[in-house]
């Protein structure tokens, strides 16, 4: 093999939006990490630099805070200061409000490409962490004293980068995950989502609208410049047929699953979708080596959890690195302990939010008689039951279960 052999104490496979966060998360630690990332930055395959919405939650406003990129992210994002969840078809609604939660918002919304900027401008400024990129890896070698993976360059060349820790970010098809030997289970929704922006007639008003249809549910969200951002969730069926309707067609299908809430819908810009699958990966960790992001869980997005899901990972296995950081001796952060530490910490988290989203698209996605009672029945409950919307918002704002330092808003150093 041609190249060099280089040392780190971590090495992280995938540069998008949560591994690049982790880097910078670990920046103030002082250690020796690289980040190998296939994609260029400007590809338009890249998807932490496209035109996608990202809610983030109140515990990912935090982390940034705590980071020192907050102020740059929150001027080009849009808050949410209430959530209105309907049912089509029914009567009533349910609604959290930021006032009633004592918070100024209950979340904010960013373009990608924004947020994957302000991310991408931060890493560039640090010196101490070597990106790799376009580069990918193509080996790994997982011993107990030390994790080697092998990075092929697009010129042919190879490196070897040796680390005491190897974490997988490189999203829910994670190449380095089936390297590490774990498993994904993968449950196919036979769904897809519709992701675009369009021009509400009235101002949304800082609301986030969850909207369940017969198909799936639609998602309406305030974005920048008093336009909205929409995820609309279809059958795989019919995705064809929804993706080449003309723009005037595609409008009034999506207003009629939605309604006139916001007036009449127009000036829609360009569409995209994907598939939409729910995996987990059977552990999060195997020697030397760890799982975060999406290559432990991929949700779907029918609560917008699934970066802030994440984001939460990296709290935690950079809180985790900052104890071991701590320790006397040499710093070595990919011990069992450290990692089974790491792999109880967010396990309740993650299949917790996995469950509740997986339950919602059932059971709102059922025309059984028993499930049509029993969302009537939520539906009720989220209003009238004390304390439900309370719980609700907690877990909606990332707030609830114990909470890396980061996710308080506390700087690693």
């Amino acid at each position: 093999m041609s190249g060099n052999s280089k040392n780190y104490d971590i090495v992280i496979a995938g540069g998008g939006m949560i591994g690049t966060s982790l880097a910078l998360a670990l920046a103030p630690l002082g250690i020796r990490v690289a980040v190998v990332e296939a994609v260029a930055r400007k590809a338009a395959t890249q998807p932490s630099f496209d035109d996608r919405s990202t809610a983030l939650s109140r515990s990912t406003q935090r982390m940034f805070e705590a980071m020192g990129l907050w102020a740059d992210i929150v001027a080009a994002s849009t808050p949410i200061r209430g959530i209105h969840v309907s049912d089509k078809g029914r009567f009533g609604f349910s609604h959290i409000d930021a006032e009633e939660q004592g918070v100024e918002a209950l979340g904010y919304v960013v373009i990608n490409r924004v947020l994957g900027g302000v991310l991408q401008e931060a890493l560039d400024n640090l010196q101490a962490i070597d990106v790799l990129c376009p580069a990918r890896i193509v080996d790994i070698e997982l011993a107990p004293d030390m994790a080697t993976a092998v990075v092929a360059h697009v010129d042919g060349e190879q490196d070897e980068l040796n680390c005491s820790l190897l974490v997988a970010a490189d999203g829910a098809n994670s190449a380095v995950r089936e390297m590490m030997g774990i498993t994904a289970q993968k449950s196919l929704y036979e769904q897809r989502a519709v992701i675009g922006n369009l021009l509400p007639e009235r101002d949304i008003d800082n609301i986030a609208y969850e909207r369940f249809t017969q198909q799936g549910p639609l998602a309406v969200l305030p974005v920048a410049d008093r336009r909205a951002g929409f995820v609309w969730t279809v059958s795989e069926d019919d995705a064809e047929r929804v993706m080449t309707l003309d723009d005037e067609q595609f409008l009034a299908e999506l207003q009629q699953e939605f309604g006139y809430r916001l007036g009449v819908f127009s000036r829609v810009g360009k569409r995209a979708s994907y598939p939409l699958v729910l995996s987990r990966a059977l552990r999060l960790t195997a020697t030397r080596s760890v799982l975060i992001g999406n290559s432990a869980h991929g949700l779907h997005p029918v609560s917008a959890q699934g970066f802030n899901l994440g984001m939460r990972d990296v709290a935690a296995i950079a809180d985790c690195i900052a104890e071991a950081k701590a320790l006397p001796g040499n710093f070595d952060p990919g011990t069992d302990n450290m990692l089974e530490q790491y792999a109880n910490w967010r396990r309740a988290d993650q299949q917790k939010l996995v469950r509740f989203t997986d339950s919602l698209v059932k059971l709102f996605g059922s025309e059984r008689g028993p499930l049509r009672t029993l969302r009537n029945i939520g539906m009720l409950g989220f209003d009238l039951v004390p304390g439900v919307r309370s719980a609700f918002a907690k877990h909606t704002m990332g707030l609830a279960g114990r909470l890396p330092r980061l996710s308080r808003g506390v700087p690693l150093e």
